[in-house]
């Protein structure tokens, strides 16, 4: 039986989980909110239906449960859109589901994630409460500007109040009221898809609510002070967040999890999910084993995510898991959770701690080396790396260059160590992702009610090219840097004295293939540095970190090009010389 409201050629069909309720009825304004008018029929699962004629979209409802002598005003658990979350539900007219063939995500190996905020990242006015899909879509021109082509949004499920991050999610059907309206987040998806740009959304399966949780309880039935059906009602309903981990092991709360992450993709049109939080998922406490002590949840992930390639083999899956645990991203025949990729802790925080460092003597060179080479498997995109995403910036810790230079992010130092440390992402095999703002220099910490400074797109103009520059590299537009899409990475130069890191990048190996990353941690100028090369002959300088271009301050040192000569070097056939500005990166290739 298909949840929630179905609308008829004539009415809707109304259907509800309550298998312990001893009568159910609907009541809205279609009937004038009557509580006895409409009554419903249950089976021997425990559903109830009925069907309406007098109902139809546009309609406000509920569902009026009684249960033991005691009476419950209850929401529709697979509501799709609702007043508010402590409202009404409101039926929703079907929208249009993705057309076969119109838009398919780019391959992983090509993509350049943006994680963006709907709440700040689409604040447009002055008006008072967060921005909205609207003020969103208005602002995919400068996505498509900026060179990225997937979109990861943070939850845009309904919660309470006006401001979150979405992570408390307390309906995860309905599109957030605050955001706008089921149809409005499909044009957003409709509009980034017409821009070339897929869309991944975040889910949160870990937990739920913890508050206007309208399935706590929901019929009435719990045990030891637990949340009813939909929860585990012992020891596995504890996690950071509050006593609301779903039942796991219920077919019909893997059911409603399952057809939740199914609607993202069929009735929106969305290419990917990102997963909050697996390791709660997994495990009570959040550790690392596989499938840890809820294997309920370990075979829930690897069936929706089975489900999720059936109904659409593009789609992409991402874990949030942090624990370095590869079978995350293992197929689930070799018992592994399904997933294509998952964020890279041993990439971030290496990184972070390298850029973030006073003192140049402090600098971890060999860290940032196994930072570049980390992987889960063979596959080198198995993996999101980034310095910046919703968790790193705030949580006590800041954007990049404001914990370079506290109060300070738009120093120097700040602008020439976070840029490094962009060019370091964007060069490294994974799949690279920045966080709403990074492009501009947006400092302090992520705010849910401070929305994105767009003046500092005109302000730091310079950098926003700098990032633009660095995903055009990345995904190889101008046709001579394939090596940043390809399997190979070799850091082939480690000097931890004087902070200087070089790696070579390759799909073939080649002109227009190989790519030479050279980076200067230090706050010193290296000259006439002898590097080694792939290959002897000329080598062109694609990119400069420090040159003039990006930002006037900047000294523009070193030169066009790079002559490597035959004769061993870091273990590699030829050499050159060059010319590098302090906390600067330089990329190079062959015609």
């Amino acid at each position: 039986m298909q949840m929630g409201v179905t609308l008829l050629d004539r009415g809707c069909r109304f259907a509800v989980w309550a298998p312990h309720a001893d009568e159910v009825f609907v009541l809205g304004t279609f009937n004038d909110w009557n509580g006895t008018a409409h009554p419903m029929i249950k089976d021997e699962g425990g559903h109830w239906h009925a069907e309406i004629p007098e109902a139809k979209s546009g309609d406000e409802f509920r569902y009026r449960i009684l249960s033991g002598g005691k009476e419950f005003s209850r929401l529709d658990p697979y509501a799709r859109r609702l007043t508010n979350s402590a409202g009404n539900a409101i039926i929703q007219k079907d929208i249009p589901g993705r057309k076969p063939g119109r838009f398919d995500p780019p391959p992983h190996h090509e993509m350049v994630i943006y994680e963006l905020h709907i709440g700040t990242f689409g604040k447009t006015g002055t008006e008072p409460g967060p921005g909205d899909l609207e003020g969103a879509i208005e602002r995919l021109d400068h996505l498509r500007e900026l060179g990225v082509n997937v979109i990861e949004i943070m939850p845009v499920t309904e919660y309470p109040g006006s401001y979150s991050w979405g992570y408390n999610p307390a309906h995860i059907f309905a599109i957030g009221s605050e955001y706008g309206t089921p149809h409005s987040f499909r044009d957003f998806v409709r509009q980034a898809h017409d821009l070339g740009m897929a869309v991944i959304v975040d889910v949160v399966y870990n937990h739920l609510g913890p508050s206007d949780l309208d399935i706590w309880r929901f019929d009435g039935w719990y045990e030891e002070e637990g949340g009813g059906i939909y929860f585990y009602n012992d020891h596995r309903a504890k996690t950071p967040w509050g006593h609301t981990r779903p039942d796991f092991g219920r077919q019909e709360v893997r059911d409603y999890i399952r057809n939740n992450a199914l609607m993202w993709i069929r009735d929106y049109g969305v290419d990917g999910l990102r997963w909050d939080a697996t390791a709660y998922i997994r495990n009570v406490n959040g550790g690392d084993g596989d499938p840890g002590d809820l294997p309920d949840g370990w075979s829930l992930m690897q069936w929706v995510n089975d489900e999720l390639k059936n109904a659409r083999p593009t789609v992409i899956n991402i874990a949030e898991d942090l624990q370095n645990n590869p079978t995350l991203t293992k197929a689930p025949q070799d018992g592994g959770a399904g997933f294509d990729a998952q964020w890279d802790a041993r990439f971030v925080h290496p990184l972070r701690a390298a850029l973030i460092e006073h003192d140049d003597i402090n600098r971890d060179m060999e860290a940032v080396r196994d930072a570049i080479l980390h992987r889960f498997y063979q596959n080198a995109f198995e993996r999101v790396v980034y310095t910046e995403s919703h968790d790193e910036v705030a949580n006590g810790k800041a954007r990049v260059p404001e914990e370079i230079d506290p109060g300070h992010a738009e120093s120097w130092a700040a602008r020439k160590r976070s840029t490094l440390g962009a060019a370091i992402v964007f060069t490294a095999p994974g799949i690279p992702m920045l966080f709403q703002g990074q492009e501009f220099l947006e400092d302090d910490w992520f705010h849910d009610q401070d929305p994105l400074d767009w003046s500092k797109k005109e302000r730091y103009a310079g950098i926003f090219r700098l990032y633009k520059d660095l995903i055009a590299l990345r995904r190889n537009k101008a046709g001579h840097t394939r090596g940043l899409c390809g399997q190979e990475v070799s850091v082939h130069h480690v000097n931890n004295n004087d902070k200087v890191i070089a790696f070579h990048r390759w799909d073939q190996g080649g002109p227009a293939d190989s790519v030479v990353v050279i980076a200067n941690f230090s706050a010193h100028r290296k000259q006439e540095y002898l590097i080694g090369f792939p290959a002897e002959g000329k080598w062109a300088v694609r990119f400069n970190s420090d040159s003039r271009f990006y930002d006037g301050e900047f000294s523009d040192t070193g030169s066009a090009e790079v002559i490597a000569t035959a004769d061993e070097r870091d273990g590699l056939s030829s050499v050159g010389t060059i010319d590098i500005a302090p906390y600067s990166a330089i990329i190079l290739s062959q015609e």
